[in-house]
């Protein structure tokens, strides 16, 4: 018990530090794909998936660490994870991005966290769970594409490393015809490093696929097969703190009180917590995007970090195919709240300041 505490709080702190000091979100990764052409983030975010499944296999070979073998719910899978796109651009991040944002004080994100944690929670255990049982129980028995194709998976992991080395040559080719300048530095050494100086976004890919991929022998070792997961420890938290049942407090749940700690500190650090109240018509933006990020989470199995992050590092269906679900939900939500307005000013959509501010 004394190990799964220490260890799920250790990983998610790690996990939630680096993510808030690299602004690490998925939401930015796709919705800059969209909006601004940009692919640096969605780069960084190939980079952590890519850095997870080398490190994984290898811990498989091991017997160090064990891939999950879980049927593929396709449906699910497919219209979960179009809602959670939605939701992300709604809520003005992802969930580790909501988690993040809102240990940073920031309350449009404490609104959507809340509302996710519930949604999540209604869904997977309360009046709507027979309903995502069902939706869940559509799949396909082969859980991985090297299963189906019966290829060995490091064939893939070998196409999954060109694929993004190529993307990281071309795009920091690009990247030095540019000038980026910097503030004139405040703090010196380790501090600068940490708490001022812009973490870039393949760095902190690097850091978080090394993160993701600790998460699966120190998980193991409690008896859980998987690595860095986010809705169901949510939903595990409402469960534990409207029942009281202690025998859901599982790694998992540490890991997200984990994510907050880590995020807390490196706010305060850094000296960018401060408690920020959005206007009204964001705060029920943020409301309405955490019920759909807990919804489409529940049917799509997953969010953008078990999906998204971790599904895909050990070459599933589930996380190949849920990716672009979520994408297709956050360029459509993108369109709807952001570009549409602009084509159209005489349609007044409201959008987050607190997105286009933080990612």
């Amino acid at each position: 018990m004394l190990f799964m505490v220490i260890s799920g709080l250790a990983t998610g702190t790690a996990f939630g530090f680096v993510c808030q000091r690299g602004r690490f979100c998925v939401t930015s990764a796709f919705r800059d794909l969209y909006l601004a052409k940009d692919s640096k983030m969605f780069i960084a975010f190939l980079i952590a998936i890519t850095v997870q499944s080398i490190g994984l296999f290898t811990l498989s070979a091991l017997n160090v660490a064990k891939i999950p073998t879980e049927p593929f719910p396709w449906l699910g899978v497919i219209t979960g994870g179009f809602i959670f796109g939605l939701g992300m651009v709604y809520s003005g991040g992802c969930a580790a991005g909501t988690y993040y944002r809102a240990a940073e004080g920031l309350i449009g994100s404490i609104t959507a966290l809340i509302t996710f944690m519930i949604s999540a929670a209604v869904m997977k255990f309360g009046l709507l769970s027979q309903f995502t049982g069902e939706v869940l129980s559509v799949g396909y028995a082969k859980t991985t594409i090297y299963q189906t194709f019966s290829l060995s998976p490091w064939i893939l992991v070998s196409i999954l490393i060109l694929v993004t080395g190529y993307l990281v040559w071309n795009y920091r080719k690009k990247e030095k015809k540019l000038y980026i300048p910097e503030m004139v530095p405040q703090r010196k050494g380790l501090n600068h490093l940490l708490f001022e100086k812009r973490w870039h976004p393949f760095i902190t890919g690097i850091l978080i696929g090394v993160i993701a991929l600790a998460a699966w022998p120190l998980s193991l070792v409690t008896g859980r097969v998987g690595g860095l997961g986010i809705t169901t420890p949510s939903a595990n938290l409402v469960v534990f703190l409207v029942s009281g049942n202690y025998s859901v407090l599982n790694w998992p749940v540490f890991l997200v009180l984990g994510i907050l700690v880590g995020a807390f500190a490196a706010a305060k650090l850094s000296g960018e917590f401060k408690f920020r109240t959005p206007d009204t018509k964001t705060m029920v933006h943020s409301l309405e995007g955490g019920v759909l990020m807990g919804v489409g989470a529940s049917l799509a199995g997953g969010c953008s970090i078990g999906n998204g992050l971790v599904a895909s590092a050990y070459l599933s269906w589930q996380g190949w195919i849920a990716i672009p679900s979520m994408i297709l939900g956050t360029w459509a939500a993108s369109y709807l709240i952001i570009i549409r307005p602009m084509r159209h000013p005489q349609i007044t959509t409201p959008h987050q300041t607190q997105t286009s501010a933080s990612n």
